[in-house]
């Protein structure tokens, strides 16, 4: 079978920022509907990683103005006759509902969680490896073994702000893969370097490679150009080193 494994680098501050709270809300989504004391760790540490983004950028203008460019971008595609009418308008509905959820919240996005002095102690103690314990945290301590409905309870009220926010990221960061054409490229001796578009922004590179092939893919580049290093995974305690064969790979420059 020909599995492939996707690698995906963002190209601006904006979408690395939002690909790290996907990952980061991923995690959160699975560790939710868990029903052990160990997912309610995991969803407070979670949840802390997530505010302490949120706390240094202002995710909601961001998600805005990411919003309405996709959809002026959109707009100006309406005229082409090869673009799918229903589907675009389908688009742009999403982007105009998202905008108008973003548009609900006046404070600051996690102000209640964060104000919350259980998780405020749950914060500071984090700080120290092993911080959590029932003897540094009795509070906490206590809050695990509540009743379980009391804690769902508590948890939806506390993360519903965040995965609003979460919505609107995927549904921007979904637009702007779909937006790339992949093309078959070959990375002599495991090197492959491209200068991008200087007409248009690109966003996201993609890159795909088979699993046989038993290399990663380690890419590194800004808004004018980008390099991609495949590397030959090493035995145990050595550094990884670049393939010395040729190596096809799937690329994708998400322009949108």
């Amino acid at each position: 079978m020909d599995t492939q494994t996707s690698y995906e680098f963002p190209l601006n501050e904006r979408i690395r920022v939002f690909m790290r709270l996907e990952q980061l809300f991923i995690e959160l989504k699975h560790f939710l509907i868990g029903r052990t004391i160990l997912d309610k760790r995991a969803v407070m540490a979670t949840l802390l990683n997530i505010s302490i983004i949120f706390s240094r950028n202002n995710i909601k203008s961001e998600l805005l103005k990411e919003s309405e460019r996709l959809s002026n971008l959109l707009k100006k595609t309406s005229h082409e006759s090869d673009i799918d009418k229903e589907k675009l308008a389908e688009m742009l509905t999403q982007l105009s509902k998202s905008k108008t959820i973003l548009h609900t919240y006046n404070e600051k996005i996690g102000a209640s969680l964060v104000n919350n002095y259980l998780f405020q102690n749950f914060s500071q103690r984090s700080t120290i490896p092993g911080g959590t314990c029932s003897f540094d945290l009795p509070s906490y301590h206590y809050w695990l073994a509540e009743d379980e409905e009391k804690q769902t309870q508590e948890l939806i009220k506390w993360t519903k702000p965040f995965l609003d926010m979460y919505d609107a990221i995927e549904l921007i960061l979904d637009l702007i893969r779909e937006s790339g054409i992949s093309q078959q490229e070959v990375a002599k001796k495991g090197f492959f370097q491209l200068t991008l578009n200087n007409n248009e922004i690109c966003q996201l590179l993609r890159v795909k490679i088979p699993q046989e092939s038993r290399c990663f893919a380690e890419i590194s580049g800004g808004r004018h150009r980008f390099t991609v290093r495949f590397m030959r995974t090493a035995t145990e305690g050595e550094r990884p080193t670049q393939s010395k064969n040729d190596m096809p790979f799937s690329l994708s420059c998400c322009y949108l």
